[in-house]
């Protein structure tokens, strides 16, 4: 077995660590592929992840600017090399890719490529991707290139831990996708109780409206103006099931701006005064801000249709080296320390498991009468 000098070992290290550090499936393929290409001092790297149709579901480069990317075109196929990877399932180590019999030739706008090193990723018996790195960089002009055993065998290590760190990466995303189908069918729930409840409400009143008309006007007109504030109750349930339904832009907007808008919306829908003020915090790594997001979302929820407010603020700063989100309103409040059941229809269970899942800390002040305050800190960001 070859042994390579400590600053290799080093380097193999924090690339493993990189990969590990990701939660989100593009961000660990891009990690993998930049480190492989780093590694291995190769010119071009690349993995791609298959689909049941022939074709790549994803298909991430290194090497490779933005503009020629473009220019290239399309996804390529699982044909050729590509093909005797994933299908195969053994290591291609190639001196000239053109040469190759497989090789099936590629788009004008491709980089030209030579020597070859692609391997697939495997998971137990099932092939999750296939990597592979191009034209390895010669160390003297005149010395003959190409891609070694040793090559071959460190780019094996990696592939073991990416199929890992992949496999960590979709279960994380699967999570995320039956905590927000979860979290929708809650809301689905709550969203046909109110509203059923208010029309049904709306309904009777109008009615009595109608019998009292003829021999009590001013009964009448009694009964229509509830009509008009049941109907405009039923409108804020309807808007803030919208707000809360319409998926957050965290990816496109950031945190701060995806809370800033959103309080806006249900400013809007609301009587009461909902205000957001947010200043240098930096961004933070998607599992917290998802969280962050998510504890805005429920505390909000709570004040504006449990605590009967008139003003709900929510700041978020920076506090000790620690990210800090408060959301703080003027409402009837309870009291925390007898509120196990209560605990749970306001969804603090679930707001503090969001909280310590990523590290954080939630703490809850509130009194009856004295509106309530909900805390989260994070460490760092």
């Amino acid at each position: 077995m070859s042994h390579r000098p400590p600053s290799g070992l080093a380097a193999v290290s924090a690339a493993l660590l990189a990969m590990s550090r990701h939660l989100e499936v593009r961000d660990v393929l891009k990690t993998i592929v930049a480190s492989a290409r780093e590694l291995l001092d190769a010119e071009y790297a690349a993995l791609g992840v298959p689909d049941d149709h022939g074709g790549f579901a994803q298909f991430v480069v290194d090497g490779v600017s933005d503009e020629q990317w473009k220019a290239i075109g399309p996804l390529p196929r699982q044909h050729g090399i590509l093909a005797a990877m994933l299908h195969g399932g053994k290591t291609e180590r190639l001196a000239d890719v053109r040469k190759d019999p497989r090789f099936e030739g590629w788009p004008s706008a491709h980089p030209d490529m030579s020597d070859f090193l692609g391997l697939p990723i495997r998971d137990g018996d099932e092939t999750i991707g296939a990597l592979f790195l191009a034209n390895k960089r010669c160390p003297k002009p005149e010395g003959v290139c190409g891609f070694t055993a040793d090559d071959e065998e460190l780019l094996s290590i990696l592939a073991q831990h990416a199929a890992i760190a992949l496999t960590n990466a979709r279960l994380y995303e699967r999570s995320r996708e039956l905590t927000i189908a979860e979290e929708r069918s809650r809301l689905a729930h709550e969203l046909h109780d109110a509203v059923s409840q208010k029309l049904f409400s709306l309904r009777l009143t109008a009615q009595a409206a109608a019998a009292l008309v003829d021999r009590d006007p001013a009964r009448a007109k009694g009964e229509l103006q509830q009509v008009a504030a049941l109907a405009a109750e039923a409108v804020d349930e309807l808007r803030a099931a919208v707000v809360e339904l319409r998926p957050a832009g965290l990816d496109e907007d950031g945190l701060v701006a995806t809370l800033r808008t959103q309080v806006q919306v249900l400013d809007r829908a609301h009587t009461a005064r909902v205000t957001f003020a947010g200043a240098g915090v930096r961004a933070l790594p998607a599992a917290q801000e998802e969280a962050l997001l998510r504890v805005t979302q429920e505390a909000l929820h709570n004040a504006l249709r449990h605590a009967d407010a008139g003003h709900v603020e929510v700041t978020l700063a920076r506090r000790d080296g620690a990210t800090v989100l408060r959301v703080t309103d003027d409402g009837r409040g309870f009291e925390p320390a007898a509120t196990r059941r209560a605990g749970r229809h306001l969804g603090l269970v679930s707001m503090r498991d969001r909280a310590g899942g990523v590290g954080g800390r939630l703490t809850i002040e509130s009194a009856p009468g004295k509106g309530t305050t909900i805390e989260m800190e994070i460490p760092g960001g």
